[in-house]
């Protein structure tokens, strides 16, 4: 199933413990598949009940209490400038920058990859900048582009407001 956490190993054999691999969890936001780090991701939920906040940037879709704990939910298509999506049924990848807690607002969470270090690429120009300035490469895979998420490029705000 789409929105279970599988992992998928490579065909290679790899030692997991070495720097010959790396771990990424997909995310699918307006049918682009994008990646984030594993060991940055903290939980997976599905639908949150979000609180506004008032004069909040626009990427910020509210807060939400995760397990007493208030986190701050991004709109990931807002973010990246996709169009927004009427259906909210989306699920939310929990992942840590700087001490803080975030909820990323994704339409729909793929599965765990195990990526060779011969498997990234820089971003190619042709990339869309504002996915540029918030990814770390791209790996293509089976005709698909993934997108590597910088998390901390991502929620640095002030790059977003001046783009």
């Amino acid at each position: 199933m789409a929105n279970d956490l599988v992992t998928r190993q490579s065909t290679e054999v790899l030692d997991p413990a070495s720097e010959l691999t790396r771990q990424y969890v997909t995310v699918f936001v307006a049918d682009q598949m994008f990646g984030f780090p594993v060991l940055v991701v903290h939980d997976v939920l599905g639908p949150q009940r979000i609180t506004r906040i008032p004069l909040a940037p626009p990427e910020i879709a509210g807060s939400l209490n995760l397990r007493g704990r208030i986190v701050t939910a991004v709109d990931m298509r807002r973010r990246l400038g996709l169009p927004p999506i009427s259906d909210s049924k989306g699920m939310s990848v929990v992942v840590e920058s700087h001490g803080e807690l975030y909820s990323l607002m994704v339409d729909q969470v793929g599965e765990v990859l195990n990526l060779s270090n011969q498997a990234f690429e820089h971003n190619p120009p042709t990339l869309e900048p504002r996915w540029r300035e918030v990814s770390s490469g791209i790996s293509r895979l089976d005709k698909k582009l993934l997108v590597l998420i910088d998390v901390d490029r991502l929620l640095d705000f002030s790059r977003a407001q001046a783009a």
